[in-house]
């Protein structure tokens, strides 16, 4: 009997079948600006026999999200009882504590950053959801004392850190002055900026580019922090560009935690990489599921 998990971006999904193992046997993933023709898409790529699929998204009270599941609850009626979506950060630590970077370890916290954070929290292998579920809101947790508008709509945490606002602070430094190569690569453009045009910059030796990520690792070092010091793990796994681009972040983001954490908190926890890659929400959604059906 495979497991199916099925993640909901702001423009796309991402779905996998796998085994009670782990093993993914199939998977899937679709864009498009339509979530619910993008959910299906994804899922009709690893369906053999249609079955409801667990849901995970960044965020489970999202636009796209509630569409999806509306959507699959129609098709699939009495299929999902009580369950609701999963907050992806909560789905990737569960798959990183079953079979990944944190394998057998029963008190996890993991932090990730790609387009949006996330972060999830097991204490004795269950997951700390809150509430009312939106635990932990790690977009939310305020870094800088200066209120802003855009911190009020999307968190501070997640205006400095994610991908969209890595970019914007590089924007800025050109803007107010400084010279950066990234520029140069495209042709002025500063819409055509992207993530991977700051990371490609960082690596070349630029040095607003330097500068921005540096900044960037003080940002996820102290929330890092804050999550170890609140969770109190055995295991932090630090995911997303964290895992991805480990040569530019990894080790700046272990010191800075290391300032921010007292001695034996330190020596007594184990930091690492996430792997599992992207499909970790999907494939600990569906783990999730199928731990709570049995």
């Amino acid at each position: 009997m495979h497991m199916l998990g099925l993640e909901v971006f702001d423009n796309g999904a991402l779905a996998v079948s796998a085994d009670e193992n782990g093993r993914i046997v199939a998977r899937g993933q679709s864009a498009g600006k339509d979530p619910i023709a993008a959910a299906f898409a994804a899922l009709e790529k690893v369906w053999s026999v249609p079955a409801a699929p667990a849901v995970a998204a960044v965020n489970p009270e999202s636009r796209a999200c509630v569409a999806v599941m509306q959507a699959l609850t129609e098709r699939f009626r009495g299929s999902y009882g009580d369950e609701r979506p999963v907050a992806s950060g909560t789905a990737a630590v569960a798959a990183e504590a079953w079979i990944g970077a944190a394998n057998g370890a029963k008190d996890v916290v993991l932090f990730a950053v790609g387009a949006h954070t996330s972060a999830g929290i097991l204490r004795q292998g269950a997951p700390v959801t809150g509430a009312n579920g939106r635990a932990p809101a790690i977009a939310w947790l305020a870094l800088n004392p200066v209120e802003r508008e855009d911190y009020r709509k999307i968190g501070c945490l997640e205006v400095e850190v994610a991908a969209p606002g890595i970019v914007r602070r590089l924007i800025w430094r050109v803007k107010a002055g400084d010279r950066s190569r990234v520029l140069d690569a495209v042709g002025g453009d500063f819409a055509a900026i992207s993530i991977e045009h700051v990371l490609a910059g960082a690596r070349d030796g630029d040095g607003v580019a330097i500068s921005v990520m540096r900044d960037t690792a003080k940002y996820l070092g102290m929330a890092a922090a804050n999550l170890v010091a609140i969770a109190d793990p055995e295991v932090l796994v630090l995911g997303g560009m964290m895992a991805s681009a480990a040569d530019l972040l990894l080790e700046p983001v272990r010191l800075e935690l290391g300032r921010r954490l007292p001695e034996l908190m330190r020596e007594a926890l184990t930091v690492v990489p996430a792997s599992l890659g992207e499909d970790a929400p999907a494939l600990g959604a569906a783990r999730l599921a199928s731990a709570a059906r049995a």
